[in-house]
Order: structure tokens, then sequence, then C-alpha cells
């Protein structure tokens, strides 16, 4: 079985189909540009259908402490995810403020975009692979783009990490062989929309990707 990270929720339903399909993780992005920002209050709202039933996911661009206190205040979430351009330091400096740890988030269009992942390798936690966004983006993710995903075939890290960047049930299978990725993220995928989450694209997914 490949764990499946269900990103950019913003309703009840979506958690709950999320739970209902077996992720491991479910994704909260607070972060204004994005279509899917969710203030923390609300997501812990939505939150109390899934809690202790799936990991809960926090998604940060650049966040500073006072940032990070609010979320760790207000939901509590299990993971904070750095999808910024932070630096180890501040990786390490935001695990006080999630319950398990701290997922750094990386941009890839080539192989040499791998070397940065060394930098964060048993600092962060986890570690995603995203797709790099394209010039001029307002958000560092949630585009839709992929890249060639066996180049994470070449990774030489300790740190567990997921596969993220243009993945939908069309592809995820094939990306998953293709890179070796033991957990997957997806957020544009499953939508029919921006920020409009569909259960049967979610359904669809986690059947392609584990039967």
């Amino acid at each position: 079985m490949t764990d499946i990270k269900f990103c950019g929720l913003r309703t009840q339903g979506d958690v709950l189909d999320a739970v209902r399909l077996g992720a491991r993780w479910v994704g909260f992005v607070h972060f204004p540009p994005s279509p899917r920002h969710i203030e923390p209050a609300t997501a812990a709202r939505l939150w109390d259908v899934g809690r202790e039933r799936v990991d809960i996911v926090s998604v940060t661009v650049d966040a500073d402490m006072e940032q990070l206190q609010d979320i760790r205040a207000t939901l509590a979430p299990d993971w904070i995810q750095l999808h910024g351009r932070e630096r180890p330091e501040q990786v390490a400096a935001a695990k006080p403020f999630a319950r398990k740890g701290v997922i750094k988030a990386l941009p890839v269009a080539d192989l040499a975009d791998l070397d940065a992942a060394s930098a964060y390798d048993g600092i962060a936690d986890m570690i995603l692979f995203d797709a790099k966004p394209p010039k001029g983006a307002t958000r560092p993710g949630g585009w839709g783009s992929t890249y060639d995903y066996a180049l994470l075939k070449s990774l030489n890290i300790t740190t567990p990490w997921l596969l993220s960047g243009g993945l939908d049930a069309a592809n995820v299978r094939a990306a998953v062989e293709a890179s070796g990725a033991s957990a997957v993220d997806v957020s544009s995928g499953i939508e029919v929309g921006p920020g409009k989450k569909s259960a049967g694209k979610m359904a669809d997914f986690a059947r392609a990707l584990n039967g």
C-alpha cells in the first residue's frame, strides 16, 4: 500500500472522504494567495470529524513564529509542512509547533534540483518533492505541473519522502513505479476547480493507486 496525503481540503465532506478512503494524512493550506487557503480556526472545526483517525498537516509558506504559534494553539497539527524557502535552521525551529514533525517541500524540475535535499536530510522529518512552480507564480504549489518522476530514483537520503506534483488518477501508479515513492501527495488532481475537491476524483485516485 502506498500512503496518501489528500491536501488542500476545505470542507467537512472533504475530510470525511479522505478518512473513508484510507488517507494517512489530510492537509490544510494556510496561505491566502492559494485558492485552497483556510484559516486554522476553520480547519480545527472541520478536523473534529477526523481527529485520531488520520494525521493532520498544516501547510505554510515562509511562516513566521507568530503564525506557527497561532497554528499550534488553534489546530495542534500532527505535522507542519513548510512549502516556502525555509532554510534548514528554520525547519529545525518549527518542530516544537507540531506534534509529530516537520515536512519540508522542495521544488523539482531537473536532476540538479535534488541536490538541495541533502541540506535537509536528517533535519526535516519528511521531505516532499513537488513540481517547480511556473515563472512568476504567486504560490509555490498546487499548479498541477508534472516533472520527470524517475529523477527521484537517484535520491540518496535517509529521510522519508513523498512524491507530489501533477498527480491524478491517470498517472499516479506510473509515477510511483517510476520514482519508487512509498507515499504521495495530491491536491489539484482531485479537484473539479481550484480549491473544489471531488469525492469521485478522490476515490478514483485511491483506487488507481492501491486498487
